[in-house]
């Protein structure tokens, strides 16, 4: 992948649902996307679940300071 590549929340969540195929590069990055905004934990529990066993695996790496969620 040789240019960067800004993914929004929204594309990263499509991206780990498999609804938009890419490279194994973007899924990785995607996922730390949905970790380090925090959004992992807050959508479908798979998600939450998945992240975790990327970070255990060593592909993801863990926030130290995640954002809370927000209450609308």
């Amino acid at each position: 992948m040789s240019q960067e590549v800004v993914l929004t929340t929204s594309r990263a969540i499509d991206i780990a649902e498999g609804v938009e195929e890419v490279e194994e590069e973007l899924q990785i990055k995607a996922w730390q996307h949905l970790i380090d905004t925090g959004c992992a934990w807050t959508l479908q529990g798979w998600f939450g679940r998945s992240a975790i066993n990327l970070i255990e695996d060593g592909i993801c790496t863990p926030t130290p300071n995640p954002p809370l969620p927000t209450v609308a």
